[in-house]
């Protein structure tokens, strides 16, 4: 075996390890570990004992739920996917932003919603983020784009299973906030910038393995596929703004760079403005 195939099977044989390993160095999460981190990312709360209590003690019933939802919809539930969502504790995604006002007693809720973080913008339902964090299919060896940071809360799960995670904000005020989150809890393999994500982020190397937006686009914006690796994967939701009808949309770029487009469920987003709002279609851009 020569020096470049032995050394590329070491790697892929490690890399079903790199998220427990990520797993294993995390702190403890407490009461006290929660608060520091909310007073580091300039988001301070105080919350008293029992109600730190009764969040952790409604997430094994949400984990169940996530793991259940992905069996019925997708025949089973992705280890890692599962694994993402024991590690990234979600009482710390949950912030009215445009208020300074913590919300953390919201997290695990029975019946799962997306809920406001003001400017507009929304943290998605738990169970629609675990749909489309197991279609994505994020693998180790991966980086990712995210279009919408909105809370952080899907960079996050997806930067405990992938190499590195990018993502971009529309919103100036929610995404200058939103990027003090991640080192405090010690999730330092994700980078965010505030942009209009219609562009992408083409200052990055190589591109991406897989690019998810987390608000409604009306098409697929073009300048995305130019950045996705021969390969690699896009969802993206696609429809009119704040009406029904929208769907889920999986496009997949083959070796010789052809985009394939397989609608999936129906789906309701926020919009996603900028360039999207103003600049038409593109001939030729896959639906």
């Amino acid at each position: 075996m020569s020096l470049a195939r032995r050394t590329l099977l070491a790697s892929t044989l490690a890399m079903p390890f790199i998220r427990n390993a990520r797993a294993a160095a995390a702190p403890e999460w407490t009461r006290d570990a929660y608060m520091k981190a909310m007073a580091e990312s300039g988001r301070p709360v105080d919350i008293s004992q029992s109600a730190f209590n009764a969040i952790q003690a409604r997430k094994p019933a949400a984990m169940a739920r996530i793991a259940e939802y992905l069996k019925s919809h997708l025949g089973s539930a992705d280890p890692a996917v599962l694994d993402a969502f024991q590690q990234v504790p979600r009482e710390y995604f949950h912030y009215y932003y445009e208020e300074h006002h913590a919300t953390p007693s919201d997290a695990y809720e029975e019946n799962p919603k997306p809920w406001a973080l003001g400017y507009g913008s929304a943290l998605s339902d738990y169970l629609g983020q675990a749909y489309m964090t197991q279609v994505l299919a994020p693998k180790p060896d991966h980086v990712t784009l995210e279009i919408g940071t909105g809370s952080g809360c899907q960079s996050s799960l997806l930067s405990r299973i992938v190499k590195k995670a990018y993502s971009i904000e529309i919103i100036e005020p929610l995404g200058n906030a939103v990027h003090k989150i991640f080192a405090p809890i010690g999730y330092d393999n994700i980078e965010t910038r505030v942009g209009d994500g219609y562009f992408g982020w083409p200052e990055v190397e190589g591109g991406f393995d897989r690019i998810i937006i987390t608000c409604a686009a009306q098409y697929a914006p073009p300048e995305l596929f130019k950045q996705l690796k021969p390969g690699g994967m896009a969802l993206i939701p696609i429809g009119q703004p704040f009406k029904r009808g929208q769907f889920l949309y999986v496009y997949t770029k083959d070796e010789q760079g052809k985009i394939h487009t397989k609608k999936d469920v129906g789906v309701f987003f926020i919009p996603m403005t900028g360039a999207m709002m103003k600049t038409p279609a593109p001939a030729g851009t896959p639906g």
